[in-house]
């Protein structure tokens, strides 16, 4: 027998008509300002239960604002009030939009945006993967010898493969090793700005986010390490926009954001076989993901409880930005770390997951 709730949500979803499902169904790019159109997770196979539950847990883990997205419509939506919050999410806390939405410093998530930038300058032909990076920055850029620097190339550091150290010393021959390198990747904006002759902000707003109306986005200067010392902040809901947009495969709406379809395709694939789960500065999951550079190693998928296709942008504090093509879904996390002895990729997809019927 069903209980009242189940009848209830079966009448409902038989109310449903045909359009309804039809347009739940396309995808939907929202146009700049506030304005967003939303979808009944009943109408296209969600449990709104569920999906509040998974909501539920990641404010419990400490986020700031989860947007969920489905081909485009938000799903679900929730934000936070970090109280007390501690100086290392407060320190990347850059104020807030017109509606009080926080803006915030997403950290290593900021590389994925570099890749698609680096895809439309290689469309626009500034660049090829294959160039040594010092063709465009000069000798000198890295602390290697110059035989060793002019060996490493663009697509080595999308990969994180340079054979770089942290220090920037030389480590390993290009394409032999792979490390996460922040330091190294840090280079990829100075040389576009170098090709360009713009700066970062004129150069991302001019390329991606003025058409997607992430008007609350920028590349802001952090205190610290002045090897690493931009920070792209945004969002929650910018952060969606940029998401949509890929899983769009390049377009927004009837405009065309990248058009070199073969380099997201490229960018979203495993760059290099040392670690398959990385792409072109993107995380990928249903690859044998495998993490050197601490002392440590982990082999198998990036997130076991999530769908194989899932790809990630992930950063210090738990900053993510999750597309899963299959299920059309774009999810956005802002925050700061949760329980350290629980994983939020983990926790969040399991609850979220149950949530799918």
């Amino acid at each position: 027998m069903l209980d009242r709730r189940s009848m209830a949500a079966l009448v409902a979803l038989a109310t449903l008509t045909a359009a309804d499902r039809a347009s739940a169904q396309s995808t939907y790019f929202p146009p700049s300002g506030d304005e967003w159109e939303t979808v009944d997770p009943r109408s296209v196979g969600w449990d709104a239960d569920g999906l509040s539950d998974a909501l539920d847990l990641a404010g419990n883990l400490n986020s700031s604002g989860v947007v969920v997205l489905h081909n485009g419509r938000i799903m679900a939506e929730r934000y936070w009030e970090l109280e007390g919050a501690p100086l290392r999410y407060t320190r990347r806390l850059q104020g807030a939009d017109a509606e009080g939405r926080a803006i915030e410093d997403v950290a290593s998530a900021q590389k994925s945006v570099v890749a698609v930038l680096i895809g439309i300058a290689r469309e626009r032909g500034l660049l090829h993967l294959d160039d040594p990076v010092a063709q465009h920055l000069g000798s000198g850029w890295s602390s290697a010898f110059p035989s060793e620097e002019r060996l490493i190339t663009v697509r080595h550091l999308l990969s994180m493969n340079s054979g770089l150290a942290a220090s920037m010393n030389f480590r390993a021959e290009a394409g032999t090793e792979w490390l996460y390198n922040t330091p190294a990747y840090h280079r990829l904006m100075p040389m576009l700005e170098a090709i360009t002759g713009e700066d970062r902000n004129s150069i991302t707003n001019e390329w991606v986010t003025r058409a997607l109306g992430m008007s609350s986005s920028s590349w802001t200067t952090r205190g610290g390490d002045p090897r690493i010392a931009w920070g792209f902040s945004t969002t929650a809901r910018d952060l969606a926009r940029f998401g949509l947009m890929v899983l769009a495969e390049g377009r927004w709406g009837d405009q065309v954001v990248v058009g070199d379809t073969d380099y997201l395709r490229e960018m979203l694939s495993p760059s290099q076989s040392l670690n398959p789960a990385y792409g072109y500065l993107w995380w990928l999951n249903g690859q044998a993901f495998s993490l050197r550079g601490n002392g440590t190693r982990r082999v198998g998928p990036l997130i076991s409880e999530a769908p194989a296709d899932l790809v990630a942008m992930q950063g210090a504090l738990t900053r993510k930005l999750y597309l899963v093509p299959s299920l059309g879904l774009v999810v956005a996390r802002l925050g700061d770390n949760g329980n350290v002895e629980v994983s939020f990729n983990e926790a969040f997809w399991r609850a979220l997951m149950r949530a799918k019927r």
